[in-house]
């Protein structure tokens, strides 16, 4: 496979920029899908914040501690924020030694390089069924808020004492989007749709007994809710919902400053 100069693919797209041979929407176009930074285990894509509207993400599970911490500090030299999920305090203890400024969330399993700056007033509420499900909510939490978007919580407040649930109304109104974690039969999600009319981002999570499966019953319920505002993540995919509900309450205060 011939081997690409990527600062000469830059210098060619920004001198017909330049001579006017190519128009800056077309080089916009080009530049976010332009380079990755490689070493010898991976290739960081380090353009995905222009894409997705936040940088790569890395997933510490199945990685030695020396990957982990390589790939964050080359994420860390070109993004102001850094977020790593799956992490341990191993690794942690590894990121601290290299960056000033780290935040490590032992419950969600979180890593965070650097510091939030709000940047939208967007409202991101997540909520869980028992404290159980917190490493999952927590996790789903922090990657929510790395969008500089404000995130609550409602914790341990699932179908069995529903009257829990209803003393937080007035955070379930104001949320822009709602992110509801739970196991056993995964019931929270489609009350909780059933009272807003907010987007319900539902995570099944592995807590219950034997014929909870791991999640997979509680994944069938969220998926077969009647309340038509729920859509579903994988089970456990505390990350997958908080990112998903950044987006989305970034681009709602966007709605909003348009009105």
């Amino acid at each position: 496979m011939k081997k690409v100069d990527f600062s000469q693919l830059l210098e060619k797209i920004l001198s017909e920029v330049r001579d006017r041979k190519m128009p800056v929407k077309e080089a916009l176009r080009k530049l976010k899908h332009f380079p990755f930074d490689a070493c010898s285990f991976a290739r960081i894509d380090i353009q995905r914040g222009m894409r997705q509207g936040f940088p790569e993400v890395v997933l510490c599970e199945g990685k030695t501690r020396e990957q982990s911490v390589e790939i964050l500090g080359r994420l860390a030299k070109k993004h102001p924020v850094v977020l790593a999920t799956r992490a341990n305090r191993k690794i942690f203890l590894a990121v601290r030694r290299k960056h000033r400024q780290v935040k490590f969330n032992e419950s969600g399993r979180t890593i965070r390089i650097g510091k939030i700056s709000r940047t939208s007033g967007g409202r991101v509420l997540v909520v869980c069924a028992g404290t159980s499900d917190m490493p999952v909510a927590e996790e789903a939490r922090e990657t929510a808020a790395a969008f500089g978007v404000s995130v609550d919580t409602l914790y341990d407040v699932g179908v069995s004492g529903i009257h829990r649930l209803f003393s937080g109304m007035e955070k379930l109104e104001k949320a822009d989007v709602l992110v509801v974690a739970a196991g056993m039969e995964g019931a929270l999600p489609s009350v909780v749709g059933g009272l807003v009319d907010k987007p319900v981002i539902a995570v099944p999570t592995s807590v219950g007994y034997g014929a909870s499966f791991r999640g997979l019953a509680a994944l069938l319920a969220m998926l077969n809710s009647c309340a038509a505002n729920v859509s579903v993540v994988n089970i456990d995919n505390g990350f997958g919902a908080g990112f998903t509900a950044g987006l989305i309450a970034r681009n709602a205060e966007k709605s909003k400053r348009r009105r």
